[in-house]
């Protein structure tokens, strides 16, 4: 808490804006969203998470109102707080993406304005902004330019794929594990799914699946 303010300070007498505005990108079940949580555990921090969904309103102006209000809380927030919370905005697609130009419609403008609003809340940003998203190939280059650590996530290399393996199943020996980890390039989630099929069936049946049993569920989470 004491280096957060520190930093804050010192970017304040270098006439600096004292916000950090992150994002956080890979392909899904990378950990991203398991990354901020874990961050909040470790520096004592809340989350406040914004529910995307919630924000966009079909009534004129309600969803420039929603956004106002979420970054009005969020200072709230902050000056309630010990510790600056997070202000996190989970799968952000829908918000950073690329502004429509050619505005020819009322769900356009309004789209353009809510942007704006986030944009303007960005540069006077005091606390913590962390946004998570699968994609970044369509952000918006004045988001871009916003977010001051970008942060990608990369699948897991065999060897920590194994030992994901080994710590999600336990009666896993080190040999399958490694097997399960090269022959199949999946994501810490991904595997978190296979664990939870695996559980099931024990609860079902009483009995725990096999290697090949294992590698069944493997196959059937590869949609293609």
């Amino acid at each position: 808490m004491i280096q957060f303010l520190k930093i804050q300070e010192r970017l304040l007498q270098n006439g600096m804006r004292k916000g950090f505005a992150c994002i956080f990108h890979g392909a899904p079940g990378t950990g991203k969203t398991e990354t901020v949580l874990q961050l909040a555990r470790i520096t004592g921090r809340d989350i406040m998470e914004v529910n995307i969904s919630s924000i966009k309103s079909k009534w004129v102006g309600d969803t420039e109102k929603n956004i106002k209000s979420i970054f009005n809380r969020y200072r709230l927030y902050c000056k309630r707080s010990e510790v600056p919370p997070i202000l996190l905005f989970n799968e952000a697609d829908a918000i950073i993406s690329k502004r429509n130009e050619n505005v020819s419609t009322s769900v356009d403008r309004m789209e353009n304005a809510m942007q704006n609003i986030i944009l303007e809340e960005m540069e006077q940003l005091e606390g913590i902004l962390i946004a998570t998203t699968n994609l970044t190939s369509n952000m918006d280059k004045a988001f871009e330019r916003r977010f001051l650590f970008k942060v990608e996530f990369h699948k897991p290399e065999h060897e920590v794929k194994a030992q994901i393996w080994q710590s999600m199943l336990q009666d896993l020996s080190p040999e399958d594990a490694r097997t399960l980890a090269l022959r199949y390039d999946f994501s810490g989630g991904q595997i978190e799914n296979i664990t939870r099929k695996r559980t099931i069936d024990y609860i079902l049946s009483g009995k725990h699946a096999s290697l090949e049993e294992i590698e069944a569920y493997c196959k059937a989470e590869l949609l293609n």
